[in-house]
């Protein structure tokens, strides 16, 4: 770097300037904190600081206490993201936390209190159907199963249901890189939801079979967000990641005081 482009760089960032919020992304079962990388290199490209947490996916209060500890550990605002099984983890996780300025909620659960993300999924959910062992693989095998059971996507399923949108080799990165969530964590009822008093929007996937579009939207509703659109299934973080990036872009400057 020549003398004068590092006197342009110390120009800049004396400028001033309200700094951007750290953006911090949790994704949800079946999938790991690289299923938002197509949004994190928007948001860097953008001038964001991100960072993508690791769900345990053990239990929603282990969960949402694992990602707690993690933004307390944030110095200025965050701009929470979640994903699916990640938007109910971020619901309790970030209820009561002064540093955190706003909720995304991205095909995700956004529950009330007492309320699982099974619950919640609803009876026209693909996930919702008579027989578990026709879409789930369980470990270990024995049934029933109980809390701690892992539940794996069948292959199908990722490609019927879960992963629409995608290419059929990003199909199969899906089905053989999955993240199992336990019975337990997908069954257990909420605590305080955030939303009620952090400013939140959501975007909700149309065509969307895990998480039904209307169910979104009605969430939504009743959280109070901002409500935008995008034609997209379930992965939508994937299939479309500039959409998902300009909505949390979008919160992030409705945040900044």
């Amino acid at each position: 770097m020549s003398p004068h482009s590092a006197q342009s760089v110390v120009a800049q960032e004396g400028r001033p300037g309200t700094p951007k919020p750290t953006v911090v992304l949790v994704h949800g079962a079946w999938a790991d904190a690289s299923s938002w990388n197509g949004v994190i290199e928007r948001l860097q490209d953008d001038g964001y600081t991100v960072a993508a947490v690791a769900d345990p996916l053990r239990s929603l209060s282990g969960d949402a206490a694992y990602v707690r500890t993690f933004l307390e550990t944030i110095p200025g605002p965050v701009v929470l993201v979640g994903h699916s099984y990640g938007g109910a983890v971020i619901t309790n996780a970030a209820t009561g936390l002064p540093n955190v300025e706003a909720l995304v909620y991205v095909n995700a659960f956004a529950p009330d209190a007492g309320e699982s993300a099974t619950q919640l999924a609803g009876p026209d959910s693909a996930l919702s159907v008579p027989d578990p062992t026709t879409i789930f693989d369980f470990v270990p095998a024995t049934l029933p199963p109980t809390a701690d059971t892992d539940l794996y996507l069948k292959r199908s399923t990722v490609f019927d249901s879960f992963a629409t949108g995608l290419k059929a080799d990003d199909k199969a990165l899906v089905a053989a890189t999955q993240r199992p969530a336990t019975v337990g964590a997908l069954n257990e009822p909420s605590g305080s939801p955030a939303w009620r008093t952090i400013p939140s929007w959501y975007l909700v996937g149309t065509k969307d079979t895990i998480i039904p579009g209307d169910v979104q939207r009605a969430m939504a509703e009743r959280a109070g967000s901002t409500i935008l659109e995008y034609n997209e299934g379930h992965v939508g973080l994937m299939s479309d990641p500039k959409t998902v990036t300009r909505v949390i872009e979008r919160a992030a400057m409705a945040s900044v005081r």
